[in-house]
């Protein structure tokens, strides 16, 4: 497997410009990684997931926060990574932590995929 991460920043909004940092992750997979994420059905599990709190309020508030929550809730699952995702973020720092918690997550992966090609046969560790 092989991760491919295309950075981009922009300019964005019609009144108030601000800066957008963007960065595309999209995963390269063998015939084998493809079959096991297939067998295994892996394609739903969520690989990041940003933890962004809202004051949630009440009422007509509440809900409004709600929806402003699900709008900027990011998400990332393998399917996403195969096909290649697109996260958008509000500065560069931001855009480093994402890119530092998906490549964690990629890595760990990739481990999952390796240890799915071992069943059925037998491994030797060498300690």
């Amino acid at each position: 497997m092989k991760l491919i991460l295309e950075r981009e920043q922009r300019m964005a909004g019609l009144i108030n410009k601000k800066q957008v940092f963007a960065v595309t992750f999209q995963a390269e997979l063998s015939q084998t990684e493809r079959e096991a994420i297939n067998k295994y059905l892996l394609a739903d599990e969520v690989l990041y997931e940003s933890h962004e709190l809202l004051d949630e309020g009440t009422g007509l508030l509440g809900l409004a926060s709600r929806l402003k929550f699900s709008a900027i809730l990011k998400t990332l699952n393998v399917r996403d990574l195969v096909k290649g995702k697109t996260i958008e973020c509000g500065d560069i720092v931001e855009m480093k932590g994402v890119e530092e918690q998906v490549l964690e997550a990629a890595q760990n992966f990739k481990l999952i995929l390796d240890t799915a090609a071992t069943f059925g046969g037998r491994e030797v560790i060498e300690l």
